[in-house]
């Protein structure tokens, strides 16, 4: 920020107020001429308010000084103006910087939210710039993408031109492929995958989820993948995360009673005393 508007910073030691003592005089100044000319009266909107404060401050500014004879106003016209930089055409906005991978369905994350990167890109590594508004992405030193920041936790800003032909990057990804795979664990995993697919705009939103779910192979045995997948559409927690934590809390090997077959009734025995021996 001082870059950009070209002064200097000296901080001030901590609990050292002669380190800034124009400032304190300053603050001082301030609550005489004005919090406390304004402390009995009662304002019921704070344009009114605004109103009543410029009254002061224009009369604290426009008050000769004793040493100086001359009021701040004056002061600050004949010395401050005069030696002032101009204001740079645009004010200065903070910014935070992140590095993202470009994935599969040629989306990044950032604070929760994917942004759609141009997807010939895939698996790079890109610069992002986020600040209030804008979100950036610089590969190499040169912009490849600028999205208005979203706020939309898990929601997608997509840009069509960022998408390849029809809406596919290679040929062998498309969403009957991922339901193929999903199949070699399992039925319920496959339909699973196959509404993921159906509930996001386009297709290549749901490739990542796709992806994950299918990998959990990896670290979990396939028949629990499959009662997981079976776990979150009966509950419609369709995601990967749901599949994770299911998975990693165990709810999968969880007995559901609603799915318990009824057991028949003992068959007729002479070693079975009845009710009636009983009664």
């Amino acid at each position: 920020m001082a870059e950009h508007y070209g002064c200097a910073v000296l901080p001030a030691r901590p609990r050292k107020p002669r380190d800034k003592a124009k400032v304190e005089v300053g603050v001082l100044i301030s609550q005489r001429w004005i919090l406390a000319v304004l402390r009995q009266r009662t304002f019921y909107s704070l344009a009114d308010l605004n109103a009543a404060i410029r009254q002061c401050l224009e009369r604290l500014n426009t008050r000769p000084l004793r040493q100086a004879k001359k009021s701040r106003r004056e002061m600050f016209d004949t010395i401050d103006r005069p030696n002032s930089l101009a204001l740079p055409q645009r004010p200065y906005e903070y910014a935070e910087w992140y590095k993202a991978k470009v994935s599969i369905d040629y989306h990044i994350e950032i604070d929760n939210h994917f942004y759609s990167i141009p997807f010939q890109l895939i698996h790079e590594r890109l610069d992002i710039r986020m600040t209030a508004s804008v979100m950036e992405a610089f590969h190499k030193g040169e912009r490849v993408a600028a999205h208005v920041r979203s706020y939309v936790k898990g929601g997608y800003t997509t840009v069509k031109e960022h998408m390849p032909p029809s809406h596919r990057y290679y040929a062998e990804w498309n969403p009957a492929r991922f339901i193929q795979w999903a199949g070699k664990i399992g039925q319920a995993t496959s339909q699973l995958v196959e509404r993921i697919l159906s509930t996001r705009t386009y297709p290549e939103q749901g490739y990542r989820a796709c992806l994950g779910i299918i990998r959990l192979e990896r670290h979990y045995e396939p028949a629990r993948v499959e009662a997981a997948a079976k776990r979150a559409l009966k509950f419609n927690t369709c995601s990967y995360r749901s599949m994770k934590s299911i998975l990693s809390s165990g709810l999968d090997r969880q007995y559901d009673s609603s799915e318990q077959p009824e057991l028949p009734g003992l068959p007729p025995h002479q070693n079975i005393r009845g009710q009636e021996y009983y009664q």
